[in-house]
């Protein structure tokens, strides 16, 4: 009697404890400092670039897109020129938000916008303003990636994120010296781990990395 007394207690410690697991498993993996941040960070973008919006003349902004091609860099600068010299304030701030947006969520377009600062700006002033925004757009990057983009892969590829991890850890292992991250045979490793991440997604990194 006692010893199905005792089973029965177990199991229902078990189930406890898978029923916690569980729901700990389907919790949201940010905090809401996290979330708020975040949003803070594009709250920042869209009220600098309204406030850009606002601060301009009435006119027909309809030239106003991401350059493509280097025909849509033309007429771009070929608008702006104008507003440049009457406007530069506004037009170095908007300028400004939508390279470090584009850096910061990866939006392809930014060599455009990188010749379209020579364009306007000079040389010397252009490659100033580039070599800021990249830089600011790529530390804005890095810091919600490691914000809220950890928590939501470690959320949602655990497995394939630890193994990962695990094979990186192997190859890093290996160098000997800082000179050693510089030579063909680590660039050709990290190349297969950068490989690696983006197939893990599709369940393919041991393939990548040849494992099997």
């Amino acid at each position: 009697m006692e010893e199905r007394e005792c089973n029965m207690d177990c199991n229902g410690t078990d189930a406890n404890k898978s029923n916690s697991s569980s729901s700990a498993g389907a919790k949201f993996p940010l905090t809401f400092w996290e979330v708020t941040v975040a949003c803070g960070v594009v709250l920042i973008f869209v009220v600098g670039l309204l406030g850009v919006y606002l601060t301009m003349p009435a006119s027909d902004y309809s030239f106003l897109k991401l350059p493509r091609t280097l025909q849509d860099l033309q007429i771009l600068r070929d608008h702006l020129e104008s507003y440049t010299s009457d406007y530069t304030i506004q037009v170095l701030m908007g300028y400004c938000m939508v390279y470090i947006f584009m850096q910061t969520f990866m939006i392809p377009g930014t060599v455009f916008m990188s010749l379209l600062a020579g364009a306007l700006f000079g040389v010397f002033k252009g490659v100033a303003l580039v070599v800021f925004n990249a830089t600011a757009g790529a530390s804005s990057c890095y810091f919600l990636s490691k914000l809220i983009g950890r928590p939501l892969v470690f959320s949602l590829w655990p497995d394939k994120l630890v193994f990962f991890q695990a094979q990186a850890g192997i190859a890093l292992g290996e160098l000997r010296s800082i000179g050693d991250l510089y030579d063909f045979h680590s660039i050709a490793t990290l190349y297969r781990f950068i490989t690696a991440e983006a197939a893990a997604i599709g369940g393919g990194s041991e393939k990548v990395l040849g494992l099997q």
